[in-house]
């Protein structure tokens, strides 16, 4: 997959519009902050590196109209209203800022469209190397199991992961953040199957199972409230997922019905891994209970969208359904948080940290190394021993050897 956003012969920059995916390729062009603004606020564009990405472009734009300070606020107040629990609109808006304020307004659309593009470019970079780091964790993991298949004389078994939400390269301007890592385990041969949770109200699960199909990776798309039943029959060995902010202490906000996937992989010994660029570390909010919780419209929850089956009215096209009663009432929080003590490592382009308050502050520090090879080594050992702990569920095929309550 080509990257999620990028620029034209003319310096246009183009996107995705995601909410005709995986039915319908559209095309958008961003030609102003106010197309930038409204991609982001209506989820044509979704997941916090590209939403970060989109609104650099967008204060780059607003800037080539008018370089003032007083228009440049402006925009900036405009763009971070847009969507407030996801921490990289403001950290690469708060980047284009610090790069802007200090030039002369003549010099300012230059440099704007130079820092866009080089956030873009860092995004693409980062999210590599978060694919490297995650690999090398997982890799643990599939090395059990082929050694436990090999015991048993069977086929390689292949390492199951888990997924919420999308975090591929759709949420990202490539690569993506957990989808990297799968990615690149398949790139380097070690047999992955990827359990894909549907992700009410908006599905992006379906983009999640788009990206797989197209990188031909072997994967299966569950309700959301499956997850807890295949951990408990042994059938996951990690959950891998996202994020659109981590606090200080390493309190995870991400889509919501993440927290109760980190329950169930608690409960059953199963590894939670969080993989988000730095970008994502939002040094100043203290804990989870600090981030601000978005609340999205109502419709998203009584309406289904989705494209109609062939000799049906309307065959082919792209509808919405009511499925909730007239009348009644709806809560639609697009975000829950995860507590540090469920997470088992933060995946990062720095390498993989512990999700606690001094791990973190050694992570982000610029004169330091995020996490050295020892401590990664200490994080594959961590991860090897919480899927032993869970082997017994397991015959040494990797298969099911009955269930939990029985043991």
């Amino acid at each position: 997959m080509s990257r999620t956003l990028w620029n034209d012969a003319q310096g246009v920059p183009h996107t995705i519009d995601q909410r005709f995916l995986p039915f319908e390729r559209r095309e958008i062009e961003l030609r102003t902050c106010a197309d930038c603004e409204a991609a982001i606020r209506e989820m044509r564009v979704r997941g916090a590196p590209l939403i970060g990405a989109v609104g650099a472009w967008g204060l780059a734009l607003a800037t080539g109209a008018d370089a003032s300070d007083d228009a440049l606020r402006k925009a900036y107040e405009r763009l971070a209203a847009t969507r407030p629990t996801a921490v990289n609109l403001r950290w690469a808006l708060d980047r284009m800022i610090r790069r802007l304020a200090p030039a002369p307004p003549a010099q300012r659309a230059a440099l704007a469209r130079d820092e866009a593009a080089a956030i873009c470019d860092e995004d693409a970079a980062c999210n590599a190397r978060i694919g490297e780091h995650g690999a090398r964790l997982l890799r643990v993991l599939a090395e059990q199991r082929s050694a436990l298949a090999g015991m048993a004389g069977a086929e390689t078994a292949a390492l199951n992961l888990l997924t919420h939400c999308n975090a591929g390269g759709l949420a990202t301007v490539e690569h993506g953040t957990a989808l990297a890592v799968v990615h690149r385990l398949h790139e380097q041969g070690v047999a992955v199957h990827v359990w894909v949770d549907e992700t009410r109200p908006r599905n992006q699960g379906a983009l999640t199972a788009w990206e797989l199909a197209g990188r031909a990776i072997p994967h299966t798309v569950i309700v959301d409230n499956a997850g807890g039943l295949l951990m408990m029959q042994g059938r996951v060995d990690a959950v891998i997922v996202g994020a659109d902010r981590v606090a200080a202490n390493g309190d995870v906000a991400n889509k919501i019905g993440t927290y109760l996937k980190a329950l169930a992989a608690r409960d059953n010994r199963v590894p939670f891994y969080v993989a988000c660029p730095t970008s994502t570390i939002d040094v100043d909010t203290v804990d989870g209970a600090s981030i601000p919780i978005e609340e999205r419209d109502a419709r998203e929850v009584t309406h289904v969208a989705g494209r109609l089956d062939a000799g049906g009215i309307g065959a082919g096209g792209i509808d919405a359904v009511r499925v909730v009663p007239e009348g009644s009432p709806v809560a639609n929080p697009g975000f829950d948080i995860t507590p540090a003590r469920l997470v088992t490592a933060l995946v990062t382009e720095r390498g993989a940290c512990e999700p606690t308050h001094a791990a973190i502050a050694a992570l982000m520090r610029r004169d330091a190394p995020a996490c050295g090879d020892d401590r990664e080594r200490e994080l594959e050992r961590d991860a090897h021993r919480a899927r032993a702990a869970a082997a017994g569920r397991q015959q040494p095929d990797g298969s099911h050897a009955g269930p939990a309550g029985a043991r």
